[in-house]
């Protein structure tokens, strides 16, 4: 993924927000930050899990996208 496509990624999840509130699970900041740490340190599992061949540790844009999405409905 490259930096427009993530802002591309952006816009849309921002849009999805927009229209689709009841469907996330954290619609606060503070929720959504508090997701967004405990998805950042579980991400790996769900790559390993799901069988994608991508390090957490070597950030990109992809990744990113991942926790952003991921921290919009985990608990």
């Amino acid at each position: 993924m490259t930096r427009i496509e993530f802002i591309e990624f952006l816009k849309e999840f921002k849009t999805d927000f927009d229209q689709n509130k009841e469907n996330w699970e954290n619609v606060n900041l503070s929720d959504f930050l508090e997701s967004m740490i405990a998805y950042t340190e579980d991400i790996q599992g769900f790559y390993d899990n799901m069988g994608m061949n991508i390090n957490a540790d070597n950030p990109t844009w992809e990744n990113f996208s991942h926790i952003l999405k991921g921290a919009s409905i985990y608990e």
